[in-house]
C-alpha cells in the first residue's frame, strides 16, 4: 500500500515509521523538512512542499496512492488537503487528524475526510474505558459510513454473560470484532462464550448503539445522564 502523509511534526513521523514497519510504501510531505527531520525516518521518501499546494500534490504523485493521512497540527490545512485528495486525485481513502475538538463537525464527507481521528476524544475514550462496566464507550468514527468502533466490558449481572455469541440477538449492523479477556485478545466464533469482564469490541452503526448497550447492559444509565445527575 502507498500512503502519502502530509505532515512531518511528531504525529505525522510515529505514523509513518509503523506504516513503514508493517511494509507499506510512505511519502512524508512537510515544507519545513530539513535534513535533521528527515533523517529521523530515513526509510520513508521526502518531499519537502506544501501539502496545501495543488503543484505539491501533484508532485507527490497522490494518483497513485491508496491512503492520505492528514497529519499537520492545522486543522484549516487538514480539512483543505483532505478534499483536494479527494476531489482532485480520487484518492480512496483520507484520514484527518482532528487538533481542536471544536472543528470536530468538519471533518466530514463534505470536506473528503473518510475517517477523522480527534487525539482528545480517543483519551476521553480510554480513560472511560478504563473505569466503564457496562457503558457502551465510542473508540472512534467511520465519518462516512456513519459507523463507530464501541467497546464495553461485560457486567457481571448482564443477561448474556455466559451465553454463546451465536446465540445472542445482536442489533442489525451491529458486528462483534473482538474480545479481550485477560489481557488476551479473541477472535470471536459463534461457539464462544462471554464472560463477565471481557472486553468487546464492536462495529456498529450509530443509531444502533443505544439498542447494544441495553441488551448487554440493562438498567444502565442513558449515556448522558451521569454528566447530568453530577451537575445536578
Amino acid at each position: 500500500m502507498r500512503v502519502v502523509i502530509a505532515g512531518a511534526g511528531s504525529v505525522g513521523r510515529s505514523i509513518a515509521r509503523e506504516l513503514l514497519h508493517n511494509g507499506h510504501q510512505v511519502l512524508l510531505v512537510d515544507r519545513g523538512a530539513d535534513d535533521t527531520i528527515t533523517s529521523r525516518v530515513p526509510e520513508a521518501t521526502w518531499l519537502r512542499a506544501d501539502a496545501c499546494e495543488l503543484a505539491s500534490l501533484e508532485e507527490a504523485r497522490l494518483h497513485e496512492c491508496d491512503v492520505v493521512v492528514a497529519a499537520t497540527g492545522d486543522d484549516k490545512a487538514n480539512l483543505v488537503v483532505s478534499l483536494l485528495a479527494k476531489t482532485e486525485f480520487g484518492v480512496p481513502r483520507t484520514v484527518a487528524r482532528v487538533n481542536n475538538p471544536r472543528n470536530e463537525w468538519m471533518f466530514d464527507e463534505s470536506w473528503g475526510v473518510d475517517v477523522a481521528v480527534s487525539t482528545p476524544r480517543l483519551m476521553t475514550a480510554l480513560v472511560e474505558e478504563a473505569v466503564s462496566i457496562g457503558d457502551l464507550v465510542r473508540v472512534f468514527e467511520f465519518r462516512q459510513a456513519k459507523t463507530s468502533m464501541v467497546e464495553m466490558t461485560l457486567p457481571p449481572n448482564s443477561p448474556f454473560a455466559g451465553a454463546r455469541v451465536g446465540d445472542i440477538p445482536w442489533p442489525r449492523e451491529t458486528v462483534l470484532v473482538g474480545i479481550i479477556r485477560e489481557s488476551r485478545p479473541l477472535a470471536p466464533t459463534r461457539d464462544d462464550a462471554l464472560e463477565p469482564h471481557d472486553e468487546l469490541l464492536f462495529i456498529a452503526a450509530r443509531d444502533m448503539e443505544d439498542e447494544l448497550e441495553n441488551l448487554l447492559s440493562p438498567g444502565h444509565l442513558p449515556r448522558g445522564q451521569h454528566d447530568d445527575e453530577n451537575d445536578a
